[in-house]
């Protein structure tokens, strides 16, 4: 099929202040903290990817919903900056803009703490049919922060692939620690590609009706294998031991590309856009990991979830396979 797009994108959107490294516990009562950085920048785990797809060179469009603020407009330029098309991203004129701030720790470790904004009202309705119809690929974040477009992500990403198009999910956490609402299970089915971190993958896989034998103190294997038997490919995210994939029946790593980082925000929404980036360029799902890896591992070059971002060739020669580039 024809389509318009090679990408759209749906799910959370707002600025992100990253500031940090603490290196002691958090002080109340009024008490001023001193951090060696912190930044205003893109936040999101949905505008992340899409904006890591776009500088991959892929045709981004992305659908979700911002207040009439300067947060809002601060989101929609930042997109725009980065090529992504801002044509469905709605103007909710009651609600503000979402806002996360990012506290980092020395051990690349965080504590993230979000407001909520428009984030439960994005529904369905921000999803306009000739781009869910038009794109070649679909791919949702921030699935328990977005409960209304997530009860309607069965049917969305149904559409999406009666129209020839492949589906795409990343849960991110799920704040109120349940992991299992109802119509997971049905999203699954209809989802080519999930792709959570090890920590994700194993509450997903413990919580899932049907993930028989899955508990939460599992192997990140041993829940790739019990989410991928609900019907998703799935490749987890596995730190700075790469990544892990499984399709059902076999089970393949994927090595972490080595890289001093200096900021690890939204590593993992540059890893998605890696994946979904390398499969229109003839990449087997075997291989796509490669890519994705090391779009998450060079992202971390800079503060911020998008300014390190890599080009398509950046990526490719941060690879080696059997002694070779990409």
């Amino acid at each position: 099929m024809q389509h318009a797009y090679d990408l759209l994108v749906m799910g959370d959107d707002n600025p992100d202040i990253v500031a940090g490294p603490l290196d002691a516990p958090l002080a109340f009562g009024q008490r001023e903290r001193l951090v060696d950085s912190g930044a205003l920048t893109l936040g999101g785990s949905a505008s992340i990817m899409a904006c890591g797809a776009a500088r991959l060179g892929l045709k981004v469009a992305f659908a979700g919903r911002v207040g009439d603020d300067d947060a809002g407009r601060f989101v929609r330029g930042a997109l725009e900056d980065r090529g992504v098309d801002t044509s469905a991203l709605r103007v909710d004129p009651a609600l503000a803009t979402p806002l996360t701030v990012v506290l980092t720790r020395p051990d690349g470790d965080r504590a993230i703490l979000t407001s909520s904004g428009t984030l439960p009202a994005t529904g369905p309705e921000d999803v306009p049919e000739a781009l869910l119809t038009g794109s070649r690929h679909v791919h949702a974040a921030s699935y328990f922060l977005l409960p209304r477009l997530a009860a309607a992500l069965p049917a969305l990403f149904a559409t999406a692939r009666a129209h020839g198009a492949t589906t795409s999910l990343d849960t991110n956490d799920d704040p109120a620690d349940a992991w299992a609402p109802g119509g997971l299970e049905a999203v699954l089915a209809v989802t080519d590609h999930l792709l959570p971190n090890a920590q994700e993958a194993t509450a997903l896989a413990a919580c899932a009706a049907g993930a028989a034998g899955a508990a939460r103190d599992a192997s990140p294997e041993a829940s790739a294998a019990a989410l991928a038997a609900l019907g998703p490919h799935v490749i987890v995210k596995d730190g700075a031991r790469g990544a892990l994939a499984h399709d059902g029946r076999t089970l393949l790593r994927t090595p972490a590309v080595p890289v001093r980082p200096l900021d690890t925000v939204g590593a993992a929404d540059s890893f998605d856009a890696g994946f979904v980036a390398a499969r229109p360029r003839g990449l087997s799902t075997e291989h796509a990991p490669e890519i994705a890896a090391a779009c998450g591992a060079l992202s971390t070059r800079a503060h911020g979830g998008t300014p390190a971002q890599p080009t398509w060739d950046e990526a490719a020669a941060a690879v080696t396979r059997n002694g070779k580039n990409l």
